[in-house]
């Protein structure tokens, strides 16, 4: 062994790893088969992982990129690093890259020891993934192998994880929507469906997005394509595609985030339940739910939509808002928003539109209504004649 299975002091650490780092140079460079660990399928890796720490050996930026949910990030190089490394490697090739890699991660081997231990708690497991499954993931088990922990690394690494997310996209789904105008309460009425043992997936929870010119509002940053894609893959995986999941009647885009387009492509041929709350109701709707955000951040979404709106009902909007007439605002907005959506179902030809008249705005009362209606005996032979 090259290192000490316990070491507690740091300075002895770095003496141990120091006067050995030729050895590793040597081990990596000349013979990197000789790095084994115990090597999992991603269905294993997965599955396994969840009782142990999983480490993202790549760096910040490709982390931030998309990484495996539950993941956390030590990387061995930093995004400058990286790239040194990988301009090293082109021009002077493997060898020398492979050298300099070494002298850079070597003065934060004690870190990266401290840091797995303490994460990996009293099992002594740690699931170890890089790009490709190759030399950063094989090297870094082999330094938490040696410091006494049992280190799994994944086949293909991050690569093999996103390929069975996109592959999971094209799986055939039995697929709702769940349509209705801005301001209808869908998201919440999705969330009561659940309760009848119904499935669904919250996108616009996902995305961190409401979908609209407004939808940023109160909302976490919205994740990086890859990682809404990885979420959303996660998600769906809990589902069976044999029965009915529902999903919200979305746009291909919600905010900076792109629905997967073999997903999309589902989508489109689904059939929507279009659930018609009346306008006074939505506009109360509105009212409590963005009636607190300051004038300054609602300006923006306003003249995002100006054009559309024309430039006397976004005049009027703003004077509205300036006063403090929230449901002025709204009721503006709503007019627009619910002429876009009626023109989404128009190119669709309406065919498997189904509209769902409501009264009410309480998202159980809704969610138990529409439940009625798509299970009913003759639902599924509508959908097919209109289809």
């Amino acid at each position: 062994m090259l290192f000490h299975n316990n070491i507690n002091n740091s300075a002895d650490f770095q003496r141990v790893s120091y006067e050995n780092i030729f050895n590793f140079k040597q081990l990596i460079v000349q013979n990197p088969t000789a790095i084994t660990s115990q090597v999992l399928s991603i269905e294993n890796f997965l599955r396994e992982g969840v009782s142990g720490t999983m480490v993202d050996v790549r760096s910040p930026g490709e982390f931030a990129n998309g990484h495996i949910l539950g993941a956390i990030n030590i990387p061995l190089f930093d995004d400058h690093e990286r790239a040194e490394i990988g301009t090293l490697y082109k021009i002077k090739g493997k060898e020398e890259a492979v050298v300099r890699g070494i002298e850079i991660v070597s003065p934060k081997l004690a870190d990266f020891i401290r840091s797995v231990k303490e994460k990996s708690g009293d099992s002594g497991k740690v699931h170890v993934y890089c790009f490709r499954g190759g030399m950063r993931s094989g090297s870094f088990c082999w330094l938490m192998e040696t410091a006494g922990l049992q280190a799994f690394k994944l086949d293909g690494g991050y690569k093999s994880y996103r390929n069975r997310a996109l592959n999971l996209f094209k799986e055939k789904r039995t697929l709702v929507l769940l349509g209705g105008s801005t301001g209808s309460g869908k998201t919440d009425v999705l969330k009561e469906i659940t309760k009848l043992n119904e499935q669904a997936v919250d996108l616009e929870g996902i995305a961190h997005h409401k979908g609209s010119a407004f939808g940023f509002i109160g909302q976490e940053k919205q994740p990086s394509q890859q990682q809404f894609e990885n979420e959303l893959s996660a998600e769906l995986e809990k589902t069976d595609p044999k029965k009915i999941t529902w999903l919200e009647d979305e746009s291909y885009s919600i905010g900076t985030v792109q629905l997967p387009y073999d997903l999309w492509t589902q989508m489109k041929t689904a059939p929507i339940i279009n659930l018609k709350v009346p306008f006074d109701l939505r506009v109360k709707r509105l009212v409590a739910e963005y009636g607190q955000t300051s004038i300054e951040t609602l300006r923006r979404p306003l003249l995002a939509i100006k054009t559309r709106l024309g430039p006397q009902h976004h005049k009027t909007a703003l004077e509205h808002l300036e006063k403090g007439e929230m449901d002025k605002v709204a009721e503006i907005t709503l007019r627009y928003y619910d002429k876009a959506y009626e023109h989404n179902h128009e190119k669709r030809k309406f065919e498997n539109v189904f509209v769902v008249e409501t009264q009410t705005d309480d998202p159980a009362t809704n969610a138990r209504l529409i439940y009625n209606f798509v299970n009913d005996k003759n639902f599924w032979q509508k959908v097919k004649k209109n289809g």
